[in-house]
């Protein structure tokens, strides 16, 4: 086997993973880059999904994708043998985003498996980031089911080619140092240490898992059976409740997940995970330290400083409008926007104001372009609270304040 398996925590369209895709798109040559729509192919916005993808990769490694549809399982015969054959063509193929247990649902009983097989033979790429990376496993979390929907926390069967592949009976959990949920625990995709120590005991007993920060990505290299974490933060082996996290930069050799190798440095001696969430990252961290110091200039009375922290927090936004992550950190960035620009109202000076509502106007641009319309009206909506109105001309938007 001499392909490389990638899997990412999170982040797969997002700024802080263009370095990494670009090195990976270097690896496949000009083979066909495939983009695949499972996941999240039970989505009304599925195309909107694809296209902004496709944007993201176009922009940022400059390669072009195509996108096989398998939204649900294709019939037998010809639709069927038109997908696989689409599949076994590519040289990097790509899922990311939605939910796993409707990917597996639509790839279980199919040849899919065993076509991912045959490009990583090839020496072609399978990069899978988020939901798709949860089906790796020999086991997978029904993430929906159990933190959207109050399910109990229980295992679904997995693809289980991750062991296929690499010989190590492992689960993978994406989202591993996820923080969203601030005074509540969001680790493990959702989970939280109470449910996941919940289902760890009911795993076969060799089986391990197998933890990726959002934002970072596991490169396993299956000739040289070795794995490269890439990213802004670490991958985590936990076992029977004790875990061993390596961060972004570390190259680690197969046999450390089953114990027979030491990596200096490194010891594998079982060290509990982490008692708090870990700090926030990305677009989370730029709208909590953007708001910080909002809030220190609005109470040194300072509007050009509060005007210069809203500004960054829009670029923030901008630089992550790409981004396919259905997390919520969008949402409370958009949130602390509209707070920064209805405060600001209160007693910065029209013309200390313009800079900002021009790069509101730019931002919602963009956004209507990309087709990401909750952005965009929600853009409307921060500007229509500090009272300015926006007209779309054929020659392009123009804005009056009262």
């Amino acid at each position: 086997m001499t392909g490389l398996l990638v899997i990412m925590g999170s982040g797969e369209t997002a700024p802080t993973m263009v370095k990494p895709h670009r090195e990976i798109f270097q690896r496949c040559g000009d083979r066909p880059a495939v983009l695949l729509d499972t996941p999240y192919g039970f989505q009304e916005n599925a195309d909107d999904i694809s296209a902004k993808a496709v944007k993201y990769f176009a922009d940022s490694t400059g390669r072009g994708l195509s996108v096989l549809t398998w939204r649900t399982a294709p019939a037998p015969g010809l639709p069927l043998e038109r997908a696989l054959t689409g599949l076994r063509e590519a040289g990097w193929l790509f899922a990311g985003p939605g939910s796993p247990t409707y990917a597996l649902r639509q790839w279980a009983e199919t040849p899919f498996p065993s076509v991912l097989v045959e490009v990583l033979e090839s020496d072609g790429v399978v990069c899978f980031a988020s939901a798709a990376a949860l089906t790796l496993g020999s086991h997978t979390i029904p993430v929906y089911e159990i933190y959207k929907a109050g399910t109990d926390p229980h295992w679904v069967p997995g693809l289980d080619l991750f062991h296929q592949v690499t010989g190590l009976p492992a689960v993978i959990i994406p989202h591993y140092d996820n923080a969203e949920g601030g005074h509540h625990d969001t680790r493990y995709c959702y989970l939280g240490e109470r449910r996941l120590a919940m289902l760890e005991p009911l795993l076969p007993p060799e089986a391990f898992i197998i933890g990726v920060d959002e934002h970072t990505a596991g490169l396993f290299d299956l000739a040289a059976r070795t794995v490269t974490v890439v990213g802004n933060g670490g991958l985590t082996l936990r076992r029977g409740g004790n875990s061993q996290r390596w961060p972004a930069g570390t190259t680690l050799p197969f046999s450390v997940f089953t114990g027979t190798v030491l990596v200096p440095g490194n010891d594998l001696a079982p060290t509990p995970a982490p008692a708090d969430p870990p700090p926030l990252t990305s677009l989370a961290a730029s709208t909590q330290e953007t708001t910080a110091r909002f809030d220190a200039c609005l109470e040194a009375r300072d509007p050009d400083g509060c005007v210069a922290a809203a500004l960054d927090l829009e670029q923030a936004l901008q630089d992550w409008i790409a981004d396919t992550d259905v997390s919520d950190e969008r949402e409370q960035a958009r949130a602390a926007l509209r707070g920064m620009l209805v405060r600001l109202g209160s007693f910065a000076g029209p013309d200390r104001f313009t800079p900002l509502v021009s790069a509101l106007v730019d931002l919602r641009t963009a956004a209507r372009a990309g087709r990401d319309w909750a952005l965009s009206d929600s853009l409307r909506d921060v500007l229509a609270s500090a009272n300015v109105t926006i007209q779309d001309t054929p020659a392009g938007p123009s804005w009056s304040a009262e």
